[in-house]
């Protein structure tokens, strides 16, 4: 047994639910709606590669080493779970340290400047803190990703660092990663900050 384990978080906008297979169609209509797989700073699945993510995403998870959710919008008529929005994980988990790092992360077109992303980051870093207790959490993106990089700075996340000729990426090309992390201390900090910014989202 570990503190890793499937687990549903609910916030004021959306819902994480573990990732299942019968996510599949609603993820496909998701990733179309912007065509973000086309964005070729991004490694959103396309529709034909969505069952293979999927595939991918659990098999990582019986790893050990991911634990992915779909994230659904909250219906504002049921308070229940609405459409789904995107993916995103807890992944390189170090339980014994602990700390992880929160990636591969995508939300629909249409959902972005709405306060779904902010809301899917305090669900998922409130739970790395305050029940995993991890010491530290990581996000890493493309150094030319510039609006991942500003997003992930406006969290309250401190640069770490560049990996120079880290990864590569699905069409060959071997990228610099920018690496960047909130530390257990720095939480109480960037919860108030993400509260914040929700406000503004009622």
């Amino acid at each position: 047994m570990t503190l890793f384990e499937p687990i549903t978080l609910t916030g004021r906008h959306v819902i994480l639910e573990p990732l299942k297979h019968d996510h599949h169609d609603g993820l496909v209509a998701a990733a179309q709606d912007g065509e973000l797989w086309k964005l070729w700073y991004t490694s959103v699945p396309s529709p034909d590669g969505m069952a293979a993510e999927i595939d991918r995403r659990l098999a990582m998870q019986e790893q050990g080493s991911m634990l992915p959710f779909t994230t659904r919008l909250i219906d504002p008529a049921t308070g229940g779970p609405g459409r789904i929005i995107g993916m995103t994980t807890y992944c390189n988990i170090d339980a014994g340290t602990p700390r992880v790092e929160v990636g591969y992360t995508w939300n629909a077109a249409s959902v972005h400047g709405t306060g779904t992303n902010p809301d899917s980051k305090l669900l998922l870093l409130r739970h790395a803190f305050e029940t995993l207790g991890c010491v530290a959490v990581e996000f890493c993106t493309h150094w030319l990703n510039h609006q991942s990089r500003e997003a992930i700075a406006r969290l309250g996340a401190k640069q770490d660092g560049v990996l120079r000729s880290h990864r590569r990426t699905s069409d060959g090309v071997v990228r610099d990663t920018v690496v960047f992390s909130i530390l257990e201390h720095e939480w109480p900090m960037v919860r108030n900050g993400l509260e914040h910014r929700l406000a503004k989202h009622r």
